[in-house]
């Protein structure tokens, strides 16, 4: 068969994904915008299968907008940790909060108003227009980028301002009229299961016979990448401040910069020396005993690597320092709803 004589792209991949594409979802089975919303932030830069177990425990605890405007920050922190980026919690937090106010408790059905919340961009605003009230609305999430540099031969990497135009203007293109929800799974999926980073699975591909890259055999050239550059690294201590209750001190992370809205354990920059004076002044804490090295390791961000040692140290309370809302004593043996830093909850957990 001739390109030519190929059917359009949009009923080739809809024919797939009937018989290919994931279909059960949890958010595909009570299709209501919430669940669609809440779906969409999740699975930014993370994959569908890490996501799942997290959705549903959430839904269980915030079955609606409203109940997750009403709920306090640090128990949507506590219910996303381990999940990562977790400015997506903070601004979720906030848009529903906004929507509360704003919009009656339910999300806009327009994407100019939606692309106005609180962490929701362009593609996501489409993808939740798309799934939830049927609108022809095309997307460009990462396995789109993918998709539609390969088929169609985009240089350049897609975060580039050019790239990215030319790519909203072929998504555009091949968005069809009817069938909203299902193209916009569909153009997902293909991206998760068969045209992936690695070993793409070019024979199963139901748009492969019009795909440039694959007829230039350069499949593995697109999209490009990122202009490399260094890797920041960084180093810190995190103070296990120990009562001897057991219980160790936390404090709450400033709401911008990494972990922000999170409980931390405190960090310690100084000289070593010093650590006794910066506890006392900072803190209000008296070191009883020698502080303890523990093994270091290292936590990856998305922009640095960031080198760990942990301290451990006997304190006494020596002032009323600590009496602060953005402190805590946390007691590991009754643990308290919170959201952490997941470096943090591995040192408290072992």
């Amino acid at each position: 068969m001739s390109r030519a004589a190929l059917p359009d792209f949009a009923t080739r991949l809809l024919a797939w994904h009937t018989r290919a594409g994931r279909r059960d979802l949890p958010w595909q089975r009570l299709r209501t915008p919430y669940r669609v919303w809440l779906s969409e932030i999740m699975l930014q830069q993370t994959q569908v299968q890490t996501v799942i177990p997290y959705f549903e425990r959430f839904t269980t605890r915030f079955a609606d907008l409203p109940s997750l405007a009403a709920a306090p920050l640090d128990e949507v922190l506590h219910l996303w940790t381990g999940l990562g980026y977790y400015a997506r919690a903070r601004n979720l937090h906030r848009a529903a909060q906004q929507v509360c106010r704003e919009h009656g408790g339910e999300l806009p059905i327009n994407l100019e108003a939606l692309t106005a919340l609180p962490g929701i961009g362009r593609s996501t605003a489409a993808a939740i227009l798309a799934q939830a009230h049927g609108q022809r609305q095309p997307i460009l999430d990462g396995n789109v980028k993918r998709v539609l540099c390969r088929h169609q031969a985009v240089p350049g990497w897609p975060g580039e301002t050019a790239v990215q135009k030319r790519l909203w203007q072929i998504a555009d293109a091949l968005t069809p009229a009817g069938k909203a929800a299902d193209y916009t799974q569909a153009i997902m999926d293909l991206g998760a299961l068969v045209c992936t980073r690695t070993r793409p699975r070019c024979t199963d591909c139901p748009v492969s016979a019009d795909c440039l890259a694959r007829a230039a055999g350069s499949v593995a050239d697109y999209p490009q990448p990122r202009p490399r550059r260094a890797m920041p690294q960084r180093q810190t201590c995190l103070l296990l401040l120990r009562r001897g209750d057991g219980s160790v001190l936390l404090e709450r992370r400033p709401s911008a910069g990494i972990w922000g809205g999170l409980w931390s354990l405190p960090q310690y920059e100084g000289e070593p020396g010093a650590l006794a004076d910066w506890c006392r002044q900072q803190l209000g804490l008296v070191l009883s005993g020698a502080a303890r090295t523990g093994t270091p390791f290292v936590h990856t961000f998305s922009h640095f690597r960031l080198h760990i040692t942990p301290l451990e140290c006997p304190v006494t309370p020596a002032s009323a320092v600590l009496d602060a809302p953005d402190r805590l004593w946390y007691n590991p043996n009754n643990r308290p709803r919170l959201g952490l830093a997941a470096p943090v909850r591995r040192l408290l957990c072992a």
